[in-house]
């Protein structure tokens, strides 16, 4: 069973990490293991060329784990599985609570982070799976549930409450 996942979603700036930055410890302190996954526009180096797992991915390996003494990293090809639900079925099974950034056209529950200082306009709309704004324009939405900036505790309650727990 794959654990719940959310999606934060808004425009660039607007306080997506920060938001989910101030969730992790709240989420923690109630006793859930926490994942996230974040989406990147941008070319990303997951892995060092020339070193061992790099080497064992280049020779056709699914998948290439790296392990330390205190962490664990894993490359694998997304190319068919790269929505978030599908991520967190595949890799997360161990967490309680999956916080995804990004991913504004993904289907699933999604937040949207929205401040008056960055954008006027949504990303995404009720249709596309929005379930409650953090934002601090009480007219965007009023329909749904609405959460001030720094209300990490609201925030949490809510998630728990979505997912059931």
């Amino acid at each position: 069973m794959s654990p719940p996942v959310f999606i934060f979603v808004g425009h660039s700036g607007c306080g997506k990490t920060t938001l989910v930055e101030k969730l992790i410890p709240e989420l923690t302190r109630r006793g859930l293991r926490v994942a996230t996954i974040k989406h990147a526009h941008h070319k990303v180096v997951l892995d060092t060329p020339g070193k061992d797992s790099w080497r064992y991915k280049q020779a056709g390996a699914a998948m290439s784990m790296l392990v330390t003494s205190n962490e664990l990293q894993l490359v694998a090809e997304a190319v068919d599985r790269r929505e978030p639900l599908q991520l967190a079925q595949r890799f997360l099974g161990e967490a309680d609570i999956v916080l995804a950034e990004g991913f504004s056209h993904a289907a699933g529950d999604k937040i949207e982070v929205l401040r008056r200082e960055c954008a006027n306009e949504p990303r995404c709309t009720i249709a596309d799976g929005l379930v409650a704004m953090v934002t601090d324009m009480d007219e965007v939405y009023p329909e749904l549930p609405h959460f001030a900036l720094d209300d990490a505790s609201g925030i949490v309650d809510f998630l728990l409450a979505r997912s059931g727990r």
